[in-house]
């Protein structure tokens, strides 16, 4: 009995030791985490990213895999000071834009150009994260990224779509192309705060109405808006559509359309007390109001195509509200696009030294009747 003992300990031993010393070809493969990007230098650089989505044959029903690869520009912004808000003796002004408070914002990269329906159709297609309901979801896991629904109105309203800026989604919906975002490269990228956007449009140029003065009349050259936006190659939106992004000349940090093409949602979560609590400071650093899981509301900067040029001023806000989605026949209503709301979009930033709160930050909102 001891003796068969002692031969099985030593064959069990054989094996193990067998089993560690196999060639590595005969092991599974380890899985690896993706390699931590490279820090950044202070300077631009270009974000490439790659998707891929699947094309189904209508008649086989087969699909087939198709890449996709994009990048865009990414602009640096060295950190510093603005006063926020603007003055009563603005022309323009609204009272939302006031008391005026100061803000000291750290340095940051900001996307060179509104993101295009180029930028968006890479996420919305994307195959690696499925839909909500879709039946392999729950196979992604807790950290899945889910997608946007599709629309039952044509989601360019018309506009352009190559090269134009992606509009009508929701901040909910910019908020998880972020987060996707952050996931395909790494990186913490996000909406801007109010107070990156503004200190980007004044583009460090003072406080003025615009960076290059008070008076607008330089501001077609910097901007697609109300007097200037028809576009004869687009006959069916006769008072005027978005353009190709990047299309007029940029600001003194190297950004273009900040003033005018589409609205751009800011991060913040809009609540009308937060001017009047700032300026009880001497310095906000880096003030944010971070995104609840509350559907509305949110702020809008830098005016569209369809605005008069006061509201392209680099103080001007617009709140969110639920009016945006009247027209939406669902219920509970989308929490992906707005309906006729054709003159909102995003762009995105990436901080130097990113807050704990917002390097942690995920989409809230859920869908539910309101």
């Amino acid at each position: 009995m001891v003796r068969r003992f002692t031969h099985s300990l030593l064959l069990c031993a054989a094996l193990l030791v067998a089993a560690l010393t196999l060639p590595a070809a005969d092991k599974p493969a380890a899985k690896k985490d993706a390699p931590p990007p490279a820090k950044l230098e202070r300077k631009n650089f270009t974000q490439k990213v790659e998707s891929y989505k699947l094309i189904t044959d209508a008649s086989t029903k087969e699909s087939t895999k198709s890449d996709m690869k994009g990048q865009f520009e990414m602009v640096y912004i060295p950190g510093g000071e603005v006063t926020v808000g603007s003055p009563d003796t603005e022309a323009g002004r609204l009272p939302n834009e006031g008391p005026r408070y100061k803000a000291k914002v750290g340095s940051f990269w900001m996307q060179k150009v509104e993101v295009t329906w180029n930028d968006w159709d890479m996420f919305w297609y994307d195959e690696q994260f499925l839909k909500a309901d879709h039946k392999d979801a729950a196979k992604l896991g807790p950290d899945a990224v889910t997608r946007p629904t599709n629309t039952f109105l044509d989601e360019t309203y018309d506009h352009g779509r190559d090269g134009h800026p992606a509009l009508s989604m929701t901040h909910h919906a910019a908020m998880v192309y972020c987060e996707w975002l952050r996931k395909k490269t790494g990186r913490l990228y996000r909406l801007p705060t109010e107070a990156e956007f503004e200190y980007a449009a004044r583009g460090g140029k003072g406080d003025t109405a615009y960076f290059f003065g008070n008076d607008p009349k330089e501001l077609a050259e910097y901007a697609w808006f109300a007097e200037n936006s028809k576009d004869e190659d687009f006959p069916e939106k006769p008072k005027g559509c978005t353009h190709k992004v990047g299309s007029r000349k940029p600001n003194p940090f190297g950004i273009h359309d900040l003033y005018g093409n589409v609205s751009e949602w800011a991060l913040d979560q809009y609540d009308p007390k937060t001017y009047e609590n700032r300026a009880k400071n001497m310095l906000n650093l880096n003030p944010v109001n971070v995104p609840t899981s509350d559907k509305w509301a949110h702020v809008i900067r830098g005016g569209s195509w369809a605005d008069k040029a006061d509201k392209l001023r680099s103080a001007s806000r617009r709140v969110s509200e639920e009016s945006w989605q009247k027209h939406d026949p669902q219920e509970p209503r989308s929490i992906w696009w707005l309906t006729r709301m054709d003159v909102v979009g995003f762009r995105v930033v990436l901080a130097e030294e990113e807050q704990p709160a917002l390097a942690a930050m995920k989409p809230k909102v859920v869908k539910k009747s309101e």
